[in-house]
């Protein structure tokens, strides 16, 4: 198969504080150094992208030293934190700027969405718009007739056909420019983010156009997203990427998005007995009472959180949520819910909560606390504590669960009746 996009060596660096050129001694070194034929010497300078320090340069990398290639009919997905080098990757790809220092190699048209209204002109109708677009990706006019009422159709704006797109709400916008970059047959296509701005039902149809276009008409698509259920349910490689570099790049999507989650996450620290607050300790016990963090498909557990409560509260409830890698929530208990109202003295109290069969499939999850009081109190500890599952002959049948499928398993009893 062939390669569609080809990076090499890409860097970017950008100048912080005001926005300009940078100052006139800077622009006489750079002038004197390219009349020499010499390096830029501020190619040499720069912190690296690391959004939360403070700048100790007057330069910084956006992006250092990317390598990779993208091959015919590939969709990439791309994920990483805010400020990591995504989209400033894609406008590199897109020709919207120019990188620093490397090369890109592109075959074939490319459109993009980088954000809501990308190649839309704000002043021009929907109709105005698509033939616009269609006429700078070197399409004829008959062409794009012949795809006009599809794109129209999947953006659902026939009623605003002829309106000005400036009157179009965000979202209207988002589909229209996804319709036109998608319907229009460029080679590569580009999606950064703006998906999130759509219903779901847009979000759906969206990812199986998607999916269409790449099995079906062998598209390149790049998808940028932090949904890590679309991009693991539309993607075939993964690259994440961390203060202006790849942090890893893996064929097995599932297995790199658990990677570049089990890196990134940070759960949130429990107080100690100095610290103000109502929640002070918390600890998964096994059947024998002994903490741990490992525990067979299907083991009964107990969830123990130490509180102090300085004073008599009317109505306390006590709740537990487990969440997978991902960040899904996979269920959620409370006590008030499903025990009623439970009485307790001032001070340091103690729960236990049994579950009898956490029937979690393999991986690893996070237990996220809370307290509640109705009109007054309210205090949660996100991810406080970490466990990982093992699989096991849940069933005893032989086979284990595939943890692909699903979170949970429930028990069933199948039968004939015929």
């Amino acid at each position: 198969m062939s390669v569609a996009i080809k990076i090499e060596n890409i860097s970017k660096q950008y100048r912080l504080g005001q926005v300009g050129t940078g100052t006139i001694s800077h622009d006489l070194n750079r002038w004197w150094a390219n009349i020499r034929g010499k390096e830029d010497p501020y190619s040499k300078v720069g912190q690296i992208n690391q959004r939360d320090q403070a700048a100790e340069s007057d330069y910084v990398w956006a992006l250092k030293d990317i390598d990779f290639e993208v091959e015919q009919g590939e969709v990439l997905g791309i994920i990483g934190a805010n400020g990591a080098g995504k989209s400033t990757l894609l406008k590199i790809i897109s020709r919207i700027t120019s990188p620093t220092t490397g090369s890109i190699k592109a075959k074939g048209r490319i459109a993009s969405l980088l954000e809501v209204g990308t190649g839309m002109h704000p002043e021009m109708t929907a109709r105005e718009n698509i033939y616009l677009n269609g006429a700078i990706m070197g399409m004829k006019r008959r062409e794009i007739t012949k795809k006009f009422d599809d794109i129209i159709d999947f953006a659902g704006c026939k009623m605003y056909v002829d309106t000005p797109v400036k009157r179009f709400s965000s979202g209207m916008s988002v589909r229209l420019g996804f319709a036109v970059a998608a319907f229009l047959e460029p080679e590569i296509l580009i999606v950064d983010e703006v998906l999130a701005v759509g219903d779901a039902e847009f979000q759906k149809k969206a990812i199986g156009k998607m999916k269409d276009v790449s099995s079906s008409q062998g598209r390149t698509i790049l998808f940028v997203s932090h949904n890590m259920a679309a991009v693991e349910n539309l993607c075939s490689r993964l690259i994440a990427m961390h203060n202006g570099a790849i942090g890893l790049i893996s064929n097995n999507v599932a297995k790199g998005i658990s990677e570049y989650i089990s890196e990134s996450v940070t759960r949130q620290e429990i107080p100690d007995e100095t610290t103000p607050g109502i929640i002070h300790a918390v600890e998964m016990l096994n059947n024998d009472g002994n903490a741990i963090s490992m525990i067979k498909m299907g083991d009964g557990v107990t969830v123990r959180i130490t509180f102090r409560i300085p004073y008599l509260p009317k109505d306390p409830g006590f709740g537990i949520a487990i969440e997978n890698i991902r960040g899904t929530r996979v269920f959620w208990i409370h006590s008030r819910v499903q025990q009623g109202r439970i009485n307790i003295e001032p001070n340091k109290v103690t729960i236990e909560c049994l579950i009898q069969e956490l029937r979690l499939t393999p991986g690893r999850y996070y237990i996220t606390v809370g307290y509640d009081e109705p009109g007054k109190m309210n205090e949660s500890l996100e991810r406080i504590h970490s466990f990982e599952v093992e699989s096991s002959d849940l069933f005893g049948t032989g086979r284990v669960p595939m943890p692909n499928k699903c979170d949970t398993y429930l028990y069933a009893t199948w039968s004939i009746t015929n």
